[in-house]
């Protein structure tokens, strides 16, 4: 869901109503904000050198090497690598209470993808120079910027740039921050830096299911065998019956089949084929049925399949794995970290608007913590493409943007 006109206008004027209208006159404010735009092209290089980087979901081990390396030289305490591969680093508050901000290590590319960043006019070009290099740098600059300003919170704040993000990562990075981590009970609040425009709030988790269907036969040769069941068509009758499927526009309901893989030559019928389904909805009732809907066409095209290619005496089996499962959920607009992102979008000079997606907010969302995604500042476009690009035109409001939220909900007393 997205807000425009006078609603969008209603719901900022109610966060500039609860906000500290007094947080832009603090000096130290001022100054942060100053050195984020001052450091401006300082933070774009920042960006093309952890964009160079390659960190395909489960290789992101030599970028997180490469944060790690600037968390400490940022001077953030206690920085470490967990065991899932995040990397950490502490801003201590006055008190234990924590709020994390942060942004994704990983690339939605395979292992092997160039990574070299090239410059066409205004716009910078290269698989993840936006998503989420970007929101690294920004994260990067707050720290610099807070420092450089001499600004202290109420909150502590953890900086975390973490793994598992994109596709099957299944937002394991961010579920282990808050499912398994030794301090999970201190957090208290979450912004991810994730996309570029400052006036994208994600205040919604779109829940997803995302299924790998595998299909088996005996297999043969294409002339001599011809007549048995061939998992290849099997899985083209589902396919057919996937691409049929009616889903609502409102709540927004989504499916697709993403990747296909099986057969070892053109004149032999498949033994094996496999597919990867999406499957998204904003709401968890709908995905459950739309789920129930692709397990009816799978076992529909088996069986066609199947009965087609009776006489062989061969059948077909299927096997469908669970192998992501993003839980769906929204931090309520009212909620005072929503509240915050709307009136530092406004004073950036934005008009927020209020959305749904699937990023890393959707696990402490899921458990009750406020959280929300925000943009890293700029404009980008066709991520999880090789012809991503990003420009970084005012760049520098999307950090300040950022900054402002977390020291207006800092500032408010629970």
């Amino acid at each position: 869901m997205k807000l425009f006109g006078p609603l969008a206008l209603a719901c900022l004027s109610a966060g500039s109503a609860l906000a500290d209208d007094t947080l832009l006159k603090r000096p130290d404010v001022a100054k942060a904000l100053r050195w984020l735009e001052t450091s401006h092209d300082k933070t774009v290089a920042a960006q093309i050198t952890i964009a160079e980087i390659p960190a395909p979901t489960f290789h992101e081990a030599e970028r997180a090497k490469y944060l790690e390396k600037e968390f400490r030289r940022l001077g953030l305490a206690d920085v470490s690598i967990d065991k899932q591969g995040n990397v950490l680093g502490w801003r201590k508050g006055s008190t234990e209470d924590t709020f994390v901000i942060a942004a994704h290590l990983d690339i939605s590319f395979a292992v092997g993808v160039d990574t070299k960043v090239r410059k066409e006019g205004d716009r910078l070009l290269a698989p993840g120079i936006g998503d989420d290099s970007r929101g690294l740098a920004s994260l990067l600059a707050i720290v610099e910027a807070m420092d450089a300003a001499k600004i202290s919170t109420r909150h502590t704040l953890l900086f975390v740039a973490n793994v598992g993000e994109e596709g099957l990562g299944d937002l394991n990075g961010a579920r282990y921050l808050f499912n398994e981590s030794t301090f999970r009970a201190k957090l208290r609040a979450f912004i991810s830096i994730d996309g570029a425009d400052p006036s994208r709030i994600v205040t919604g988790g779109t829940g997803v299911k995302r299924y790998r269907v595998t299909l088996k036969g005996p297999g043969g040769h294409s002339y001599g065998n011809f007549g048995r069941p061939s998992p290849i068509h099997a899985a083209a009758r589902a396919i057919d019956r996937i691409a049929d499927l009616e889903v609502p526009l409102k709540p927004k309901t989504t499916f697709n089949v993403g990747r296909i893989e099986g057969g070892t030559a053109v004149n032999a019928i498949a033994e094996e084929c496999a597919f990867e389904v999406d499957l998204r909805s904003v709401d968890p009732g709908n995905l459950d049925r739309i789920e129930a809907k692709l397990f009816e066409a799978v076992r529909l095209g088996v069986e066609a399949e199947n009965k087609a290619r009776a006489a062989s005496k061969a059948t077909l089996s299927f096997d469908m794995k669970l192998v992501s499962n993003r839980p769906a959920g929204e931090t309520a607009h009212s909620s005072p970290i929503v509240q915050a992102a709307m009136w530092a979008a406004g004073a950036n000079g934005f008009r927020p608007e209020l959305d749904f997606s699937s990023t890393d907010s959707n696990i402490p969302i899921s458990k009750g913590i406020p959280a929300v995604t925000m943009g890293g500042g700029g404009t980008s476009g066709n991520a999880h493409s090789l012809a991503e690009w990003y420009s970084p035109v005012q760049a520098w409001k999307g950090p300040q943007t950022v900054l402002l939220t977390f020291l207006d909900f800092d500032s408010r007393r629970p």
